[in-house]
């Protein structure tokens, strides 16, 4: 599942479905928001605090710091909170096991999708992935250091990367996360569809974006085991 920005009850900046609560948004709007996700839900969701590690926890947990979760457990919500970094889902075919990763630059150039499948423990060729709206590469520019850092780890992702002026590159996260999963076996890949209708930056009104907007909201990607 993924939410959009719209049908909330935040306002302002966090106009209107802020699912974050550590943005400073109006909390009791926050519990509203999430009060009306819950109804779509099995279970409440397990929130993470997310610092653009490589940390993954296995739910249900007492631990809410990471930023990827996974289950075994039927009817137990794994999510991740974005706002133009990348959100990935991941089930194996049986349905069995699920995971939720969040995936910022930081975190993927660290290994958090590599040290999320690895916890998973499942064949890649049985593993499914569905990549969520996020930052297109026509509006994510980033500096040397970042270009060269991902380049330096692996030459293909050279190809993710386009030079728009002296030590200025556009960078393609869904490029960098396919080279990532690929490297993992894994090659049933999904979503990542790259236009202005996808992407958080271009799409003001179904995304938030912290790019665009800087004092912003977040969207939630859930996933979870049908009973």
């Amino acid at each position: 599942m993924q939410t959009l920005r719209s049908g909330g009850k935040s306002e302002g900046k966090y106009n209107s479905f802020n699912l974050a609560a550590h943005v400073n948004d109006d909390i009791n709007s926050v519990h509203l928001n999430r009060d009306l996700l819950n109804q779509f839900l099995p279970s409440p969701p397990h929130w993470l605090n997310q610092t653009h590690s490589v940390d993954v926890i296995k739910i249900p947990s007492p631990v809410f710091n990471a930023d990827a979760s996974y289950t075994t457990e039927k009817n137990t919500v794994c999510v991740v909170q974005t706002a133009d970094c990348l959100p990935l889902l991941v089930t194996n075919t049986e349905g069995t096991i699920v995971a939720s990763i969040h995936a910022g630059w930081r975190g993927l150039l660290s290994g958090v999708i590599e040290n999320a499948i690895e916890k998973m423990n499942v064949s890649p060729n049985e593993l499914l992935v569905w990549l969520g709206p996020a930052i297109s590469r026509q509006h994510f520019e980033v500096g040397f250091d970042v270009k060269n850092s991902f380049c330096e780890k692996h030459s293909e992702a050279e190809k993710a990367f386009h030079l728009i002026s002296e030590q200025k590159w556009l960078a393609d996260i869904y490029a960098l996360a396919k080279i990532r999963l690929n490297l993992c076996g894994i090659k049933q890949i999904y979503g990542g569809i790259v236009s202005d209708n996808y992407c958080t930056f271009a799409n003001e009104v179904d995304y938030f974006s912290y790019r665009r907007d800087g004092i912003t909201g977040r969207m939630a990607s859930l996933i979870w085991i049908d009973s």
